[in-house]
């Protein structure tokens, strides 16, 4: 077991209790680490408490600042990192900092479905499961993020939210978690580490729209982003990686002015795959230049072309590789 976990509170369902205008992040770090009982038995804590806010309202800023906050713990000595999250965006976070991150300890993103004020809330025990994750021997050395929740350690590549107040919320579509507990200690499924190339970046002010096709959906969502200068477009595709022909005629348009488009597909498994003709047909697509998003969904492409744009620069061709490695 390792001697120590750095826990970092950044807000969430996890630290919220209600009030007059809705439930607010109200609960520190500390106060989340003294609910778990036994939690000593695990290893040497030391909480800091980086952000207070929902994770819908999360942004790469904090992103980044959870980032240094780990890079932190790491050089101080800490034998892994959990960060306390809310569940609306916490695999974004878990994604944008195994993308950033080449630390050989883990950082698990935790949190809750259940406010602490609310009857059998459950972020004692995920935090519980994060802390004996960080400080376990099959994570130590290895690296990567990940998302601990309901007893399951998720990749955060692959993991995603499958259902808004569920306790066991938490998946990964096409591959399984990385490893559980259950009364007989920690099953191991998979090798643990990273399972994204690392780009070299922290922080970003790059901006990257997102639209979404759908049955007759037009083409004006991309136009109006390359209106006001957008740096990157994410489509997300229907099936294969398909969108409408209005929205194919518009990214002719993108890449025509130099901006790349990655395409996604809105299906929660699978990778895209350029087959179909037509205008808005993802072999289409692949002859405009649009680059392939693979098995990523929408959100995670996202902060993957901000990350990739603020690294190597606006040429499609190496956004490209970075998407291909």
């Amino acid at each position: 077991m390792s001697s120590s976990v750095t826990v970092l509170g950044t807000g969430g369902t996890i630290a919220s209790t209600a009030g007059e205008d809705g439930a607010t992040p109200q609960k520190s770090g500390e106060d989340l680490v003294a609910s778990v009982p036994a939690i000593d038995d695990y290893a040497e804590i030391a909480v800091e408490q980086v952000l207070q806010t929902p994770s819908y309202d999360m942004d790469t800023d904090g992103m980044a600042t959870i980032a240094r906050e780990a890079i932190d713990a790491a050089e101080e000595g800490t034998g892994g990192v959990v960060v306390t999250h809310g569940t609306d965006t916490i695999e974004e976070s878990a994604y944008y900092l195994d993308l950033v991150l080449d630390l050989d300890i883990p950082v698990l993103f935790t949190g809750a479905q259940r406010r602490p004020d609310e009857v059998s809330p459950d972020g004692p025990a995920n935090l519980l499961c994060a802390i004996r994750a960080a400080s376990h021997d099959f994570f130590a050395g290895a690296g990567g993020g990940y998302v601990a929740f309901d007893e399951e350690i998720h990749a955060a590549r692959e993991v995603t939210k499958t259902h808004t107040s569920a306790l066991d919320t938490f998946d990964s579509p096409g591959a399984c978690p990385v490893a559980e507990f259950s009364h007989a200690g920690l099953r191991t499924h998979r090798e643990p580490g990273s399972r994204s190339a690392s780009i070299d970046a922290l922080e970003t002010t790059r901006a990257v729209a997102m639209v979404t096709s759908g049955a007759g959906v037009s083409g004006a969502g991309v136009r109006r982003a390359l209106d006001v200068g957008i740096d990157g477009i994410v489509l997300e595709g229907t099936g294969l990686g398909n969108v409408t022909g209005p929205i194919g005629e518009s990214v002719a348009e993108a890449i025509d002015q130099g901006v790349p488009v990655v395409i996604t597909s809105r299906c929660v498994g699978g990778a895209v795959a350029p087959v179909y003709g037509g205008a808005g047909g993802g072999e289409t697509l692949r002859s405009q230049g649009v680059i392939d998003g693979g098995d990523l969904p929408a959100h995670k492409a996202r902060l993957e072309l901000v990350l990739a744009l603020e690294a190597v620069g606006d040429d499609i061709d190496a956004v490209r590789t970075v998407f291909e490695s």
